[in-house]
């Protein structure tokens, strides 16, 4: 086992390694507009997830699945020349849907707005209901009967 230090470190090498790779060596058509946005690697270094986004159509970022799929092995290779370990870590490419959610996020966040303001309109010009002043305040008559 290697420490997590360690493991993240490996992990942002190879992040560099594969979007050095995917920008200037691998020359698949079928490769979109990808961003290498992190890498993962196992406390035992035999695993690395990388994660990707794809701007594009559904079609593009499919063909850009297949791309990195067919290209894994040389990439791997790289990974394994350029870390020096004693095993290369196998690869994983995973579409990262940081994108997607960070719309849905801005879009609820819109639509709390819009609720916010139309409770702030319909709040406008209304009245508390019942005493200006709800506290219990003792009545004088008790007063006397003591």
């Amino acid at each position: 086992m290697v420490d997590a230090a360690r493991a993240r470190k490996l992990a942002d090498r190879i992040q560099r390694i594969v979007a050095e790779m995917l920008e200037r060596r691998i020359k698949d058509p079928r490769l979109g507009f990808v961003t290498v946005t992190d890498a993962r690697l196992t406390n035992d270094l035999r695993d690395a997830t990388v994660f990707y986004t794809v701007f594009g159509s559904d079609e593009e970022k499919a063909g850009t699945a297949a791309a990195l799929e067919s290209a894994k092995g040389v990439i791997r290779t790289e990974v394994g020349r350029q870390t020096g370990l004693r095993h290369t870590p196998s690869l994983a490419f995973v579409s990262d849907d940081v994108q997607r959610n960070a719309q849905h996020i801005e879009e609820l966040l819109a639509e709390a707005r819009r609720s916010d303001a139309e409770v702030a309109r319909a709040a406008t010009g209304a009245r508390h209901a019942g005493d200006p002043d709800p506290y219990k305040v003792p009545r004088e008559d008790d007063e006397d009967d003591e």
